[in-house]
């Protein structure tokens, strides 16, 4: 899909040709929306294809006066009732007087610029705007941190009590959420150094401004990714040793429980043979039995209350 927007007269504008001062918005475009950029507008055909290989790391290139900044950003997908977090790349390239991004899937990032929620945006700012989206992009790490740490106490509080697997598996899904962050941020502060050290790109000095706060915001998302991510390391250690020993006093309970209900049946059983036992002849043989079974089980319910193994 390929959306094609320019700021006039202060305000976000969609438009329907390449105009100087535009901004190409390309999410998940196919093979033709490609061919078109790089036919009209001359963009290299290996930078318009980068962002879309989800194996890409980030970097910061320049080739015949166009560059690629290629950085990784958060995503968040619900699947089965669950979140699942991850990082995809997203591409912007300045050239002429274009910008273009390009990602796989939409994302939170790009829809706040193209739903004029970023103040102070400007399509013909392009070194503003591609700082406009790291700090979104950086702000949205934090966000999902912070998310990721609130599921991760509410998953805590139900393993207290658990005996399955799930609340387990979920935080080893969150704990390798945590490693994707970890990677793709530690990714981003390099091009983020590189951009503040480049000559290609022209900072002015509001824009260095932005981008020192940009990197700022990035060492406290990989802060936050590093301390999140072993507090999980050691929580999942602990339930599941919280798990197994939940488990235990189960089967320690039902043990306890079979051993309460076999002096009935051994007494039953006994009964049952076809050999000379007491009390065989009386009329009150079942009540005799039926109490002794009762006196029993109550004994040995009492020993094993005793014992802690209820």
């Amino acid at each position: 899909m390929m959306n094609i927007y320019r700021t006039i007269d202060g305000v976000l504008t969609d438009i329907d040709d390449f105009e100087k001062g535009s901004w190409i918005s390309l999410i998940n475009p196919t093979e033709d929306e490609l061919k078109n950029i790089n036919e009209e507008l001359g963009v290299d055909m290996d930078f318009l294809k980068a962002p879309l290989d989800d194996e890409e790391t980030s970097r910061l290139e320049v080739e015949n006066g166009q560059i690629l900044t290629l950085v990784d950003i958060p995503i968040m997908e619900e699947e089965e009732g669950s979140y699942v977090y991850y990082t995809l790349p997203l591409g912007i390239i300045l050239f002429d007087k274009y910008i273009i991004t390009i990602c796989l899937k939409e994302n939170g990032i790009i829809d706040q610029f193209e739903e004029r929620r970023v103040k102070s945006f400007f399509t013909y700012k392009r070194t503003r705007f591609v700082l406009q989206i790291l700090f979104k992009m950086a702000a949205r790490y934090l966000l999902y941190l912070k998310q990721i740490d609130k599921l991760s106490n509410k998953i805590q509080d139900h393993l207290r009590k658990s005996t399955r697997n799930k609340e387990l598996i979920q935080l080893l899904d969150l704990e390798k959420s945590l490693v994707y962050f970890s990677t793709s941020l530690k990714a981003n502060e390099i091009v983020m150094e590189k951009l503040l050290k480049t000559n290609s790109i022209k900072l002015y000095p509001e824009d260095e401004d932005l981008l020192e706060d940009v990197i700022i915001e990035n060492k406290q998302a990989i802060e936050m990714t590093n301390i999140y991510s072993n507090i999980l390391s050691g929580m999942v250690d602990a339930f599941a040793s919280v798990i197994s020993n939940n488990l235990n006093i189960v089967m320690k309970i039902l043990t306890s429980i079979t051993i309460v209900m076999s002096i009935p049946t051994m007494l039953a059983s006994f009964y049952g043979m076809n050999v000379g036992l007491p009390f065989q002849n009386s009329p009150y043989a079942f009540l005799i039995i039926l109490l002794s079974s009762l006196s029993l089980s109550i004994i040995a319910i009492i020993v094993l209350f005793k014992k802690d193994m209820f």
